[in-house]
């Protein structure tokens, strides 16, 4: 881990953390130790990494923490599609930070934006397979910095669980999520190409909850190609905190289907307009 580090440049090199023997003690539902990443930066400021190769990492590849002005090019990340947790790039309260032309194929989110999270722009990311680009999951607690100012662009995504992705926690909170640009992405065979789920609950401890995360002016523009799930746009928004100034411009997904079913927009507690031609059919 670099610690409170200033003008620090990384370049080239491989890290191989061998994590299968971790990956299997956690499926196993084993007591297994913490798990590392392989490289955290923490209280860290004009950060440059760049082509760095990270193999199968114990949980997260690259972590960014209460860090400013952190720049990731070209790095390529590889874990197998069921290794548990292993996402590519975690970010957390930190800002100014970019990550261009990157290889990432994982087993969790291949790039995951959490609270605190400010002034990020994101392009030339080959992602899959793993569960695509997400934001959060944010609202784990009340007391919560918000998330704002997020570009992903230029973009694809292959045989992921997700495309681009805002989850929140069903639970009381006074986080947000504002001034999101997903824009220029081609989607191959995703699961949910566009997905804002904010009744996220795993294992059912939030029970007739409503997330408090606030989630606005959220823009999805010329986001193409095909989804494995007939949902190929899932805007599932808090009953109590509805979604607002959501836009969906230019718009094309098919749904990759035997039975030849047409895709379809699901939307619920969300509001927003549409431009262009929006295929499938917006639910604004």
């Amino acid at each position: 881990m670099f610690y409170k580090v200033s003008g620090l440049s990384v370049y080239g090199g491989t890290i191989n953390a061998k994590g299968h023997g971790y990956w299997s003690c956690r499926k196993g539902g084993n007591s297994c130790p913490q798990g590392a990443r392989s490289i955290q930066f923490m209280w860290c400021n004009n950060v440059l990494l760049k082509g760095l190769t990270s193999l199968h990492s114990q949980r997260v590849h690259v972590g960014i923490g209460y860090s400013s002005n952190v720049r990731v090019e070209n790095v390529k990340i590889t874990a197998p599609s069921g290794s548990p947790n292993t996402d590519g790039i975690h970010v957390q309260n930190s800002r100014g930070v970019t990550i261009l032309g990157s290889i990432i194929k994982t087993g969790d989110d291949c790039i995951s934006i959490g609270p605190g999270s400010m002034n990020m722009w994101i392009e030339q990311i080959g992602c899959g397979p793993g569960h695509g680009i997400s934001i959060g999951s944010l609202g784990s607690s009340y007391n919560e910095a918000g998330v704002a100012n997020i570009t992903v662009t230029n973009s694809v995504f292959t045989k992921t669980q997700n495309g681009v992705r805002v989850k929140s926690w069903a639970r009381p909170s006074g986080g947000y999520a504002r001034n999101l640009m997903f824009s220029n992405l081609i989607m191959r065979n995703v699961g949910y190409p566009i997905l804002i789920d904010q009744n996220y609950c795993p294992n059912n401890n939030c029970p007739r909850q409503n997330s408090g995360v606030k989630v606005s002016q959220v823009t999805f523009k010329n986001v193409k190609g095909s989804s494995s799930t007939q949902q190929a746009i899932k805007l599932d928004c808090s009953y109590t905190n509805p979604c607002t100034g959501i836009r969906l411009q230019d718009i094309k997904l098919t749904h990759n289907d035997r039975l030849r079913r047409p895709a379809v927009s699901y939307c619920r507690n969300a509001r927003g307009r549409r431009g262009g031609t929006v295929i499938p059919r917006s639910c604004f």
